[in-house]
């Protein structure tokens, strides 16, 4: 008897170790936002429709079916040809907010999996003008243990990161330029 006992805690303990050996990414998350000068319903005006990504600089076009509806879906075309497969689950025009998720994209054009986004325009704490927070949550683009540097979990953060400065960046002159 004792020697079964021996025996189980000794497999005990290598499950546990194996199951610390065996521990994959964890989700990461980005957060950007920006103020901009001018009222909120100006600037849900332009990114509110999610069939429209034009605001964003890399999207040369964007296609898509069933409009603001939940289970909508879009097809961002990318500047180098690239494509990116997207689908809206939540949306709120009175809240001035929608969050979508990425059900098809190479991870060389953006290194991430299960990744999900919310946009949301809110007024600025003074009441003069807006701010856009742009919130994702993702796993990098190598869902296993030892990812190549291109493909890991900082790799994912910049990437997600840079693309957020950016385009709001961008938006934000759009928007005060009345261009």
């Amino acid at each position: 008897m004792r020697g079964i006992a021996k025996v189980c805690s000794v497999v005990a303990a290598l499950a546990m170790l194996g199951a610390a050996w065996a521990h994959g990414p964890t989700r990461q998350k980005v957060r950007e936002s920006i103020e901009i000068n001018a009222p909120p319903a100006t600037v849900w005006a332009m990114i509110g429709n999610f069939q429209d990504m034009g605001w964003l600089q890399s999207v040369s076009k964007t296609e898509g079916e069933k409009g603001n509806e939940i289970g909508a879906t879009r097809r961002l075309t990318l500047t180098p040809g690239a494509t990116v497969d997207e689908e809206l689950y939540k949306y709120d025009a009175e809240k001035m907010t929608y969050s979508y998720r990425i059900t098809a994209v190479d991870v060389k054009v953006l290194p991430v999996t299960n990744y999900s986004s919310t946009l949301t325009v809110s007024s600025r704490a003074d009441g003069k003008g807006a701010v856009l927070e742009w919130a994702g949550a993702f796993y990098r683009g190598f869902p296993l243990n030892d990812p190549p540097p291109e493909l890991n979990d900082e790799a994912a953060v910049s990437a997600v990161s840079g693309l957020y400065r950016v385009g709001l960046t961008a938006l934000k002159k759009k928007i005060e330029s009345g261009s």
